[in-house]
Protein backbone atom coordinates (compact mmCIF):
# COMPACT_ATOMS: atom_id res chain seq x y z
CA UNK A 1 0.00 0.00 0.00
CA UNK A 2 0.84 3.68 -0.44
CA UNK A 3 2.97 5.07 2.47
CA UNK A 4 2.48 8.70 4.10
CA UNK A 5 4.24 10.39 6.81
CA UNK A 6 2.61 11.65 9.66
CA UNK A 7 2.00 15.32 10.52
CA UNK A 8 3.33 18.11 8.54
CA UNK A 9 6.45 15.98 7.54
CA UNK A 10 6.65 16.03 3.50
CA UNK A 11 6.85 12.86 1.35
CA UNK A 12 9.85 12.52 -0.08
CA UNK A 13 10.09 10.68 -3.30
CA UNK A 14 11.69 11.03 -6.83
CA UNK A 15 8.78 11.67 -8.89
CA UNK A 16 5.17 13.14 -8.09
CA UNK A 17 2.32 12.38 -10.39
CA UNK A 18 -0.16 15.18 -10.56
CA UNK A 19 -3.51 13.32 -11.77
CA UNK A 20 -4.57 9.77 -12.07
CA UNK A 21 -6.99 10.39 -15.62
CA UNK A 22 -5.37 8.36 -18.84
CA UNK A 23 -1.81 10.31 -18.73
CA UNK A 24 -1.40 9.63 -15.03
CA UNK A 25 -2.51 6.10 -15.05
CA UNK A 26 0.05 5.70 -18.00
CA UNK A 27 2.76 7.37 -16.33
CA UNK A 28 2.25 5.27 -13.28
CA UNK A 29 3.07 2.28 -15.33
CA UNK A 30 5.90 3.76 -16.99
CA UNK A 31 7.40 5.10 -13.67
CA UNK A 32 7.63 1.46 -11.86
CA UNK A 33 9.08 0.08 -14.77
CA UNK A 34 11.86 2.50 -14.07
CA UNK A 35 12.16 1.85 -10.80
CA UNK A 36 11.96 5.16 -9.78
CA UNK A 37 10.50 6.08 -6.33
CA UNK A 38 7.24 8.10 -7.11
CA UNK A 39 3.59 8.62 -5.89
CA UNK A 40 0.55 10.25 -8.00
CA UNK A 41 -2.01 12.31 -5.94
CA UNK A 42 -5.78 12.64 -7.72
CA UNK A 43 -8.38 15.24 -6.39
CA UNK A 44 -11.26 12.45 -7.22
CA UNK A 45 -11.87 9.91 -5.07
CA UNK A 46 -11.12 7.18 -7.96
CA UNK A 47 -9.03 7.31 -11.47
CA UNK A 48 -10.75 8.33 -14.78
CA UNK A 49 -9.75 11.99 -14.92
CA UNK A 50 -12.55 13.96 -17.23
CA UNK A 51 -14.67 10.44 -17.41
CA UNK A 52 -14.90 10.44 -13.68
CA UNK A 53 -16.14 13.91 -13.64
CA UNK A 54 -18.34 13.98 -17.05
CA UNK A 55 -20.68 11.72 -16.22
CA UNK A 56 -23.52 14.15 -18.10
CA UNK A 57 -26.86 12.38 -19.98
CA UNK A 58 -25.21 11.10 -23.32
CA UNK A 59 -21.44 12.11 -22.60
CA UNK A 60 -19.39 9.84 -25.02
CA UNK A 61 -15.97 10.42 -26.91
CA UNK A 62 -15.96 11.29 -30.28
CA UNK A 63 -13.01 9.56 -31.31
CA UNK A 64 -13.97 6.01 -31.95
CA UNK A 65 -13.51 3.26 -29.30
CA UNK A 66 -10.74 1.19 -31.00
CA UNK A 67 -8.68 3.72 -31.47
CA UNK A 68 -9.32 5.97 -28.18
CA UNK A 69 -7.60 3.04 -26.22
CA UNK A 70 -4.00 2.12 -25.06
CA UNK A 71 -1.78 0.51 -27.74
CA UNK A 72 1.12 0.04 -24.66
CA UNK A 73 0.07 -3.52 -23.68
CA UNK A 74 -0.93 -6.16 -26.49
CA UNK A 75 -2.70 -8.42 -24.10
CA UNK A 76 -5.02 -5.53 -22.85
CA UNK A 77 -6.09 -4.00 -26.44
CA UNK A 78 -6.70 -7.81 -27.57
CA UNK A 79 -9.09 -8.72 -24.81
CA UNK A 80 -10.81 -5.22 -23.52
CA UNK A 81 -14.26 -5.51 -25.44
CA UNK A 82 -15.66 -2.29 -26.26
CA UNK A 83 -19.44 -2.28 -27.50
CA UNK A 84 -20.31 0.70 -29.23
CA UNK A 85 -18.46 2.34 -31.92
CA UNK A 86 -18.63 5.39 -30.06
CA UNK A 87 -18.25 4.51 -25.96
CA UNK A 88 -20.30 6.03 -23.73
CA UNK A 89 -18.65 7.67 -20.92
CA UNK A 90 -19.24 5.01 -18.48
CA UNK A 91 -18.05 2.29 -20.73
CA UNK A 92 -14.84 4.23 -20.72
CA UNK A 93 -14.78 4.62 -16.97
CA UNK A 94 -15.09 0.95 -16.48
CA UNK A 95 -11.92 0.65 -19.10
CA UNK A 96 -10.18 3.10 -16.93
CA UNK A 97 -10.73 1.12 -13.91
CA UNK A 98 -10.11 -2.02 -15.69
CA UNK A 99 -6.48 -0.83 -16.18
CA UNK A 100 -5.96 0.68 -12.85
CA UNK A 101 -6.85 -2.88 -12.02
CA UNK A 102 -4.96 -4.85 -14.46
CA UNK A 103 -1.80 -3.45 -13.71
CA UNK A 104 -2.27 -2.95 -9.94
CA UNK A 105 -2.12 1.20 -10.20
CA UNK A 106 -4.13 2.51 -7.36
CA UNK A 107 -1.57 1.24 -4.74
CA UNK A 108 0.87 4.21 -6.41
CA UNK A 109 -2.09 6.71 -5.95
CA UNK A 110 -3.78 9.55 -3.34
CA UNK A 111 -7.17 9.94 -3.67
CA UNK A 112 -8.81 12.89 -2.69
CA UNK A 113 -6.19 15.28 -2.81
CA UNK A 114 -5.72 18.43 -4.76
CA UNK A 115 -2.66 19.74 -4.84
CA UNK A 116 -2.80 23.75 -3.96
CA UNK A 117 1.24 24.86 -4.39
CA UNK A 118 4.09 24.18 -6.31
CA UNK A 119 7.20 25.65 -5.14
CA UNK A 120 10.69 25.38 -6.76
CA UNK A 121 13.85 25.29 -4.24
CA UNK A 122 16.62 26.73 -5.86
CA UNK A 123 19.22 25.56 -3.18
CA UNK A 124 18.15 21.73 -2.99
CA UNK A 125 17.10 21.48 -6.57
CA UNK A 126 13.74 19.62 -5.67
CA UNK A 127 9.91 20.85 -5.75
CA UNK A 128 7.94 21.24 -2.38
CA UNK A 129 3.96 20.27 -3.38
CA UNK A 130 1.53 21.38 -0.34
CA UNK A 131 -1.99 19.54 -0.72
CA UNK A 132 -5.21 20.21 0.84
CA UNK A 133 -5.15 17.16 2.50
CA UNK A 134 -2.56 15.23 4.39
CA UNK A 135 1.58 15.74 3.79
CA UNK A 136 2.26 17.51 0.67
CA UNK A 137 5.95 15.78 -1.05
CA UNK A 138 9.31 16.95 -2.05
CA UNK A 139 10.02 15.32 -5.19
CA UNK A 140 13.08 16.15 -7.54
CA UNK A 141 10.52 15.63 -10.78
CA UNK A 142 7.07 16.74 -10.82
CA UNK A 143 4.94 15.05 -13.85
CA UNK A 144 1.50 16.97 -14.35
CA UNK A 145 -1.55 14.85 -15.65
CA UNK A 146 -4.00 17.20 -14.93
CA UNK A 147 -5.91 17.19 -18.61
CA UNK A 148 -6.83 20.22 -20.48
CA UNK A 149 -10.73 20.03 -19.76
CA UNK A 150 -10.19 19.67 -16.22
CA UNK A 151 -10.92 23.12 -14.65
CA UNK A 152 -14.51 24.25 -15.66
CA UNK A 153 -15.24 27.67 -16.15
CA UNK A 154 -17.86 29.26 -13.72
CA UNK A 155 -21.12 30.93 -15.54
CA UNK A 156 -21.04 34.90 -16.16
CA UNK A 157 -24.17 35.43 -15.19
CA UNK A 158 -26.02 37.04 -12.49
CA UNK A 159 -28.81 35.34 -9.70
CA UNK A 160 -27.00 31.95 -10.00
CA UNK A 161 -27.25 31.19 -6.25
CA UNK A 162 -30.89 32.80 -6.44
CA UNK A 163 -32.28 29.75 -7.83
CA UNK A 164 -34.45 27.62 -5.62
CA UNK A 165 -35.04 25.05 -8.04
CA UNK A 166 -31.62 22.18 -9.20
CA UNK A 167 -28.64 23.36 -10.39
CA UNK A 168 -26.19 21.38 -12.41
CA UNK A 169 -22.96 21.57 -14.11
CA UNK A 170 -21.56 19.05 -16.97
CA UNK A 171 -18.16 18.66 -15.68
CA UNK A 172 -19.36 17.59 -12.21
CA UNK A 173 -22.32 16.01 -12.69
CA UNK A 174 -24.18 14.21 -9.85
CA UNK A 175 -22.66 10.13 -9.31
CA UNK A 176 -26.25 9.32 -8.67
CA UNK A 177 -27.76 10.68 -11.66
CA UNK A 178 -30.65 12.95 -12.18
CA UNK A 179 -34.61 12.15 -13.10
CA UNK A 180 -35.79 15.01 -14.86
CA UNK A 181 -39.22 13.25 -15.48
CA UNK A 182 -41.77 15.99 -15.42
CA UNK A 183 -39.09 18.72 -14.74
CA UNK A 184 -38.95 22.39 -16.84
CA UNK A 185 -35.34 21.99 -17.58
CA UNK A 186 -32.94 24.64 -18.88
CA UNK A 187 -29.61 24.34 -20.68
CA UNK A 188 -27.56 27.19 -21.04
CA UNK A 189 -24.38 26.15 -23.71
CA UNK A 190 -24.17 24.21 -27.06
CA UNK A 191 -21.00 22.84 -27.13
CA UNK A 192 -19.84 19.24 -27.19
CA UNK A 193 -21.76 18.36 -23.48
CA UNK A 194 -24.84 20.25 -24.47
CA UNK A 195 -24.80 18.76 -27.95
CA UNK A 196 -24.57 15.66 -26.56
CA UNK A 197 -26.92 15.90 -23.04
CA UNK A 198 -29.86 18.20 -25.08
CA UNK A 199 -31.19 15.26 -26.71
CA UNK A 200 -31.26 13.05 -23.71
CA UNK A 201 -32.65 15.11 -21.81
CA UNK A 202 -35.28 16.34 -24.10
CA UNK A 203 -36.25 12.84 -24.02
CA UNK A 204 -36.89 12.76 -20.00
CA UNK A 205 -37.97 16.31 -19.77
CA UNK A 206 -41.58 18.25 -19.48
CA UNK A 207 -40.16 20.85 -21.69
CA UNK A 208 -36.78 21.74 -22.19
CA UNK A 209 -35.60 25.49 -23.20
CA UNK A 210 -32.08 25.44 -24.37
CA UNK A 211 -30.54 28.95 -24.41
CA UNK A 212 -27.83 29.32 -26.99
CA UNK A 213 -24.97 32.20 -27.09
CA UNK A 214 -22.98 30.51 -30.82
CA UNK A 215 -24.81 27.73 -32.76
CA UNK A 216 -21.92 25.23 -33.28
CA UNK A 217 -21.31 22.86 -36.43
CA UNK A 218 -22.40 18.90 -35.31
CA UNK A 219 -22.15 16.22 -37.45
CA UNK A 220 -24.18 12.55 -37.06
CA UNK A 221 -21.89 10.09 -35.24
CA UNK A 222 -24.10 7.34 -37.08
CA UNK A 223 -22.98 5.39 -33.36
CA UNK A 224 -24.06 1.25 -33.44
CA UNK A 225 -23.33 -1.72 -31.88
CA UNK A 226 -19.69 -2.84 -33.03
CA UNK A 227 -19.88 -6.20 -34.67
CA UNK A 228 -17.98 -8.95 -32.95
CA UNK A 229 -16.55 -9.98 -36.60
CA UNK A 230 -15.42 -6.49 -37.19
CA UNK A 231 -13.79 -6.16 -34.28
CA UNK A 232 -12.02 -9.49 -34.24
CA UNK A 233 -10.55 -8.71 -38.05
CA UNK A 234 -9.40 -5.22 -36.47
CA UNK A 235 -7.61 -6.99 -33.95
CA UNK A 236 -6.14 -8.96 -36.25
CA UNK A 237 -4.65 -6.00 -37.57
CA UNK A 238 -3.85 -4.06 -34.64
CA UNK A 239 -0.31 -3.19 -35.43
CA UNK A 240 -0.93 -1.88 -38.26
CA UNK A 241 -4.08 0.22 -37.36
CA UNK A 242 -1.83 1.96 -34.14
CA UNK A 243 0.92 2.59 -37.03
CA UNK A 244 -1.16 4.48 -39.30
CA UNK A 245 -2.58 6.56 -36.15
CA UNK A 246 1.14 7.31 -35.18
CA UNK A 247 1.45 8.53 -38.73
CA UNK A 248 -1.86 10.20 -39.33
CA UNK A 249 -2.16 14.35 -39.00
CA UNK A 250 -4.60 13.75 -35.79
CA UNK A 251 -3.88 10.99 -34.73
CA UNK A 252 -6.88 9.17 -35.95
CA UNK A 253 -7.26 6.97 -39.07
CA UNK A 254 -8.96 9.25 -41.77
CA UNK A 255 -8.43 9.08 -45.08
CA UNK A 256 -7.38 12.38 -46.46
CA UNK A 257 -8.44 14.41 -49.46
CA UNK A 258 -5.18 15.42 -52.00
CA UNK A 259 -6.62 18.31 -53.79
CA UNK A 260 -8.44 21.43 -53.25
CA UNK A 261 -11.82 22.02 -52.53
CA UNK A 262 -12.05 24.66 -55.12
CA UNK A 263 -10.79 22.43 -58.12
CA UNK A 264 -13.29 20.15 -58.34
CA UNK A 265 -16.62 19.62 -59.97
CA UNK A 266 -19.88 20.71 -57.60
CA UNK A 267 -21.06 17.42 -58.20
CA UNK A 268 -17.90 15.45 -57.31
CA UNK A 269 -17.49 17.89 -54.34
CA UNK A 270 -21.53 17.03 -52.49
CA UNK A 271 -20.61 13.73 -53.26
CA UNK A 272 -17.71 13.48 -50.86
CA UNK A 273 -19.84 15.63 -48.39
CA UNK A 274 -21.93 13.64 -48.44
CA UNK A 275 -19.64 10.63 -47.77
CA UNK A 276 -18.03 12.57 -45.06
CA UNK A 277 -21.68 13.28 -43.11
CA UNK A 278 -22.94 9.64 -43.66
CA UNK A 279 -19.36 8.25 -42.08
CA UNK A 280 -19.90 9.73 -38.66
CA UNK A 281 -16.08 11.08 -38.24
CA UNK A 282 -15.62 14.55 -37.04
CA UNK A 283 -12.54 15.13 -38.51
CA UNK A 284 -13.56 13.85 -41.87
CA UNK A 285 -15.26 17.16 -43.76
CA UNK A 286 -12.03 18.76 -42.57
CA UNK A 287 -10.33 16.16 -44.15
CA UNK A 288 -12.18 16.14 -46.92
CA UNK A 289 -9.65 18.49 -49.27
CA UNK A 290 -6.32 19.93 -48.53
CA UNK A 291 -7.76 23.85 -47.81
CA UNK A 292 -10.61 23.35 -45.58
CA UNK A 293 -8.94 24.52 -42.69
CA UNK A 294 -6.72 27.02 -44.79
CA UNK A 295 -8.52 28.74 -47.24
CA UNK A 296 -11.55 30.47 -46.44
CA UNK A 297 -13.37 30.17 -49.70
CA UNK A 298 -13.10 26.29 -49.55
CA UNK A 299 -14.25 26.20 -45.95
CA UNK A 300 -17.19 28.23 -46.96
CA UNK A 301 -18.33 25.39 -49.14
CA UNK A 302 -18.46 22.63 -46.00
CA UNK A 303 -19.94 25.41 -43.94
CA UNK A 304 -22.77 25.75 -46.68
CA UNK A 305 -23.19 22.20 -46.95
CA UNK A 306 -23.41 21.79 -43.10
CA UNK A 307 -26.27 24.60 -43.01
CA UNK A 308 -27.61 22.69 -45.73
CA UNK A 309 -28.34 19.59 -43.81
CA UNK A 310 -29.87 21.48 -40.42
CA UNK A 311 -32.25 23.38 -42.72
CA UNK A 312 -33.45 19.65 -44.11
CA UNK A 313 -33.28 18.27 -40.81
CA UNK A 314 -35.13 21.31 -38.80
CA UNK A 315 -38.61 21.52 -39.63
CA UNK A 316 -39.31 25.27 -38.22
CA UNK A 317 -36.80 27.47 -40.70
CA UNK A 318 -36.56 30.45 -38.13
CA UNK A 319 -34.78 27.59 -35.78
CA UNK A 320 -32.97 25.74 -38.10
CA UNK A 321 -31.79 29.39 -39.21
CA UNK A 322 -31.09 30.19 -35.14
CA UNK A 323 -28.78 26.89 -35.17
CA UNK A 324 -27.07 27.45 -38.03
CA UNK A 325 -23.19 28.80 -37.24
CA UNK A 326 -21.96 31.81 -38.31
CA UNK A 327 -19.42 34.53 -38.57
CA UNK A 328 -16.43 31.56 -37.98
CA UNK A 329 -15.18 29.12 -40.06
CA UNK A 330 -15.74 25.23 -40.20
CA UNK A 331 -13.64 23.21 -38.08
CA UNK A 332 -12.25 26.47 -35.95
CA UNK A 333 -14.09 25.60 -32.80
CA UNK A 334 -14.29 21.82 -31.63
CA UNK A 335 -16.72 19.82 -34.09
CA UNK A 336 -18.90 18.28 -32.62
CA UNK A 337 -20.80 14.42 -32.73
CA UNK A 338 -24.19 14.23 -32.29
CA UNK A 339 -27.18 11.42 -31.59
CA UNK A 340 -30.30 13.40 -32.76
CA UNK A 341 -28.98 17.11 -31.62
CA UNK A 342 -30.74 19.14 -34.46
CA UNK A 343 -33.55 16.45 -34.87
CA UNK A 344 -34.37 17.16 -30.61
CA UNK A 345 -35.38 20.96 -31.92
CA UNK A 346 -38.67 19.14 -33.80
CA UNK A 347 -39.92 17.77 -30.79
CA UNK A 348 -43.30 19.88 -29.10
CA UNK A 349 -41.41 20.06 -25.58
CA UNK A 350 -38.02 21.88 -26.88
CA UNK A 351 -37.62 25.81 -27.15
CA UNK A 352 -34.71 27.10 -28.16
CA UNK A 353 -33.28 30.86 -26.98
CA UNK A 354 -31.06 33.17 -29.23
CA UNK A 355 -29.05 34.40 -26.95
CA UNK A 356 -27.34 36.91 -29.19
CA UNK A 357 -30.96 37.99 -29.81
CA UNK A 358 -32.41 37.85 -26.55
CA UNK A 359 -29.85 38.09 -24.03
CA UNK A 360 -29.72 36.33 -20.55
CA UNK A 361 -30.44 39.55 -18.25
CA UNK A 362 -30.28 37.08 -14.87
CA UNK A 363 -31.28 34.48 -12.76
CA UNK A 364 -34.10 34.12 -10.47
CA UNK A 365 -35.67 32.19 -8.03
CA UNK A 366 -37.96 30.42 -10.40
CA UNK A 367 -36.14 30.56 -13.30
CA UNK A 368 -34.44 32.72 -16.15
CA UNK A 369 -34.82 36.23 -16.71
CA UNK A 370 -34.51 37.00 -20.89
CA UNK A 371 -34.54 41.30 -22.26
CA UNK A 372 -38.08 39.96 -23.29
CA UNK A 373 -39.42 36.98 -20.86
CA UNK A 374 -39.43 35.26 -17.23
CA UNK A 375 -38.68 31.46 -18.45
CA UNK A 376 -39.92 29.18 -14.86
CA UNK A 377 -37.61 26.27 -14.80
CA UNK A 378 -37.14 23.54 -11.75
CA UNK A 379 -33.70 22.73 -13.37
CA UNK A 380 -30.96 24.63 -14.96
CA UNK A 381 -28.03 23.23 -16.03
CA UNK A 382 -24.81 24.96 -17.13
CA UNK A 383 -23.15 23.24 -19.99
CA UNK A 384 -20.62 26.37 -19.89
CA UNK A 385 -17.25 24.55 -20.65
CA UNK A 386 -14.06 25.10 -19.15
CA UNK A 387 -10.42 27.21 -18.79
CA UNK A 388 -8.92 24.75 -21.23
CA UNK A 389 -5.55 23.92 -21.77
CA UNK A 390 -3.89 26.40 -19.35
CA UNK A 391 -6.29 26.82 -16.63
CA UNK A 392 -5.67 23.14 -14.95
CA UNK A 393 -1.99 23.96 -14.69
CA UNK A 394 -2.26 27.67 -13.69
CA UNK A 395 -5.07 26.19 -10.87
CA UNK A 396 -1.40 24.41 -8.97
CA UNK A 397 0.02 27.64 -7.93
CA UNK A 398 3.15 26.96 -9.69
CA UNK A 399 6.50 28.93 -8.86
CA UNK A 400 10.02 28.33 -10.52
CA UNK A 401 13.10 29.78 -10.32
CA UNK A 402 13.65 32.92 -8.34
CA UNK A 403 9.64 32.62 -6.58
CA UNK A 404 8.52 33.16 -10.20
CA UNK A 405 4.38 32.52 -10.98
CA UNK A 406 3.53 30.50 -14.05
CA UNK A 407 0.69 32.90 -14.02
CA UNK A 408 3.13 35.50 -14.42
CA UNK A 409 5.26 33.78 -16.66
CA UNK A 410 2.26 32.98 -19.09
CA UNK A 411 0.42 36.27 -18.65
CA UNK A 412 0.35 36.91 -22.25
CA UNK A 413 -0.67 33.38 -23.29
CA UNK A 414 1.18 29.92 -22.19
CA UNK A 415 5.66 29.49 -23.33
CA UNK A 416 6.66 26.20 -23.56
CA UNK A 417 8.86 24.03 -25.48
CA UNK A 418 7.12 21.06 -27.20
CA UNK A 419 4.83 21.23 -24.59
CA UNK A 420 6.84 19.77 -22.40
CA UNK A 421 8.49 22.22 -20.13
CA UNK A 422 8.65 25.68 -19.32
CA UNK A 423 12.02 27.75 -18.92
CA UNK A 424 12.38 28.56 -15.37
CA UNK A 425 10.72 25.38 -13.80
CA UNK A 426 13.24 23.24 -14.06
CA UNK A 427 12.32 19.23 -13.53
CA UNK A 428 8.37 20.09 -13.99
CA UNK A 429 7.15 18.19 -16.93
CA UNK A 430 3.45 18.82 -18.94
CA UNK A 431 1.75 15.64 -20.29
CA UNK A 432 -0.42 17.12 -23.20
CA UNK A 433 0.70 20.88 -22.13
CA UNK A 434 0.03 23.92 -24.57
CA UNK A 435 2.65 24.05 -27.25
CA UNK A 436 1.57 20.19 -28.36
CA UNK A 437 -1.08 18.23 -30.33
CA UNK A 438 -2.86 17.69 -27.20
CA UNK A 439 -6.97 18.57 -27.74
CA UNK A 440 -6.36 18.88 -31.53
CA UNK A 441 -5.19 15.14 -31.49
CA UNK A 442 -6.37 11.45 -30.50
CA UNK A 443 -5.71 12.37 -26.26
CA UNK A 444 -4.85 8.58 -26.19
CA UNK A 445 -2.31 8.53 -28.63
CA UNK A 446 -0.61 12.26 -27.87
CA UNK A 447 -0.47 11.02 -24.21
CA UNK A 448 1.15 7.71 -24.91
CA UNK A 449 3.61 9.86 -26.93
CA UNK A 450 4.42 11.99 -24.44
CA UNK A 451 4.21 9.48 -21.86
CA UNK A 452 7.39 7.69 -23.66
CA UNK A 453 9.12 10.77 -24.14
CA UNK A 454 9.39 11.75 -20.36
CA UNK A 455 10.02 8.37 -19.19
CA UNK A 456 12.77 8.25 -21.86
CA UNK A 457 14.45 11.23 -20.34
CA UNK A 458 13.99 10.69 -16.87
CA UNK A 459 15.87 7.40 -17.65
CA UNK A 460 18.73 9.18 -19.29
CA UNK A 461 19.04 11.85 -16.56
CA UNK A 462 19.67 9.19 -14.20
CA UNK A 463 21.79 7.17 -16.38
CA UNK A 464 23.77 10.36 -16.90
CA UNK A 465 24.08 11.58 -13.53
CA UNK A 466 22.09 14.85 -14.68
CA UNK A 467 19.95 16.68 -11.34
CA UNK A 468 17.73 19.10 -13.84
CA UNK A 469 16.35 19.63 -17.18
CA UNK A 470 14.94 23.42 -18.24
CA UNK A 471 14.43 24.52 -22.14
CA UNK A 472 16.38 27.02 -22.83
CA UNK A 473 15.00 30.43 -23.54
CA UNK A 474 15.81 30.84 -27.06
CA UNK A 475 14.46 26.98 -27.69
CA UNK A 476 11.38 27.86 -25.99
CA UNK A 477 10.81 31.59 -28.23
CA UNK A 478 12.05 29.78 -31.19
CA UNK A 479 9.03 26.51 -30.52
CA UNK A 480 6.32 29.42 -29.47
CA UNK A 481 7.36 30.96 -32.54
CA UNK A 482 6.77 27.83 -34.44
CA UNK A 483 3.25 27.17 -32.97
CA UNK A 484 2.17 30.31 -33.64
CA UNK A 485 3.15 30.97 -37.02
CA UNK A 486 1.76 27.24 -38.14
CA UNK A 487 -1.52 28.42 -36.35
CA UNK A 488 -1.74 31.65 -38.06
CA UNK A 489 -1.17 29.31 -41.60
CA UNK A 490 -5.06 28.51 -41.03
CA UNK A 491 -8.29 29.63 -40.25
CA UNK A 492 -8.57 28.29 -36.36
CA UNK A 493 -7.52 31.69 -35.18
CA UNK A 494 -10.64 33.43 -36.91
CA UNK A 495 -12.67 31.61 -33.91
CA UNK A 496 -13.17 32.83 -30.24
CA UNK A 497 -12.88 29.47 -29.22
CA UNK A 498 -11.55 27.67 -26.46
CA UNK A 499 -8.30 26.98 -28.75
CA UNK A 500 -7.99 30.31 -28.17
CA UNK A 501 -8.81 30.78 -24.48
CA UNK A 502 -11.95 33.22 -25.75
CA UNK A 503 -14.11 31.91 -23.42
CA UNK A 504 -12.74 33.12 -20.66
CA UNK A 505 -12.75 36.82 -19.86
CA UNK A 506 -9.23 38.77 -19.47
CA UNK A 507 -7.34 34.91 -20.68
CA UNK A 508 -5.02 36.45 -23.58
CA UNK A 509 -6.61 35.26 -26.97
CA UNK A 510 -3.58 32.53 -27.95
CA UNK A 511 -4.14 29.16 -30.28
CA UNK A 512 -2.67 26.46 -27.46
CA UNK A 513 -2.86 23.23 -29.29
CA UNK A 514 0.02 22.90 -32.07
CA UNK A 515 -1.55 22.48 -35.60
CA UNK A 516 1.59 20.48 -36.62
CA UNK A 517 0.60 17.50 -37.01
CA UNK A 518 0.98 14.37 -34.49
CA UNK A 519 3.09 12.95 -36.69
CA UNK A 520 5.37 16.07 -37.45
CA UNK A 521 5.65 16.60 -34.09
CA UNK A 522 6.45 12.77 -32.84
CA UNK A 523 9.30 12.99 -35.30
CA UNK A 524 10.81 16.23 -33.60
CA UNK A 525 10.36 15.28 -29.73
CA UNK A 526 12.60 12.00 -30.81
CA UNK A 527 15.12 14.13 -32.79
CA UNK A 528 15.35 16.32 -30.23
CA UNK A 529 16.23 13.64 -27.77
CA UNK A 530 18.52 11.84 -30.32
CA UNK A 531 20.49 15.22 -30.19
CA UNK A 532 21.55 15.32 -26.24
CA UNK A 533 18.11 16.61 -25.55
CA UNK A 534 18.84 19.38 -28.01
CA UNK A 535 17.30 23.07 -27.02
CA UNK A 536 17.10 21.62 -23.00
CA UNK A 537 19.66 22.84 -20.33
CA UNK A 538 20.83 19.82 -18.33
CA UNK A 539 22.22 20.35 -15.25
CA UNK A 540 24.35 19.02 -12.51
CA UNK A 541 24.42 20.24 -8.74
Amino acid sequence: MMTTNAGDEPVRRDVLVIGAGFGGLYMIYRLRELGLTFEAVEMASDVGGTWYWNRYPGARCDVVSLEYSYSFDEALQQEWEWTERYATQPEILRYANHVADRFDLRRHIRFNTRVTKLEWDDDRSRWRAHTDSGPGYDVKYVITAVGCLSAPKPPEIDGVDDFRGTTLFTSMWPHEGVDFTGKRVGVIGTGSSGVQSIPVIAQQAEHLTVFQRTPVFSLPARNAALDPDYVAEYKRHYAEYRRKALEARTGIIIERGLESALEVAPEARRERFESCWNQGLFACLSASYTDIMTDERANTLVADFVRSKIAEIVHNPSVAEDLMPQGYPYGAKRVCLDSGYYDTFNRTNVDLVNLRREPIARITETGIRTSERDIPLDAIVFATGFDAITGPLLRLNIRGRGGLALEEKWAAGPRTYLGLQTNGFPNLFTITGPGSPSVVSNMIVSIEQHVDWIARCLRDLRNRGVDTIEPDAAAEDKWVQHVNDVAAGTLYPRANSWFMGANVPGKPRVFMPYLGGVNVYRETCEEVAADNYRGFVLGTR
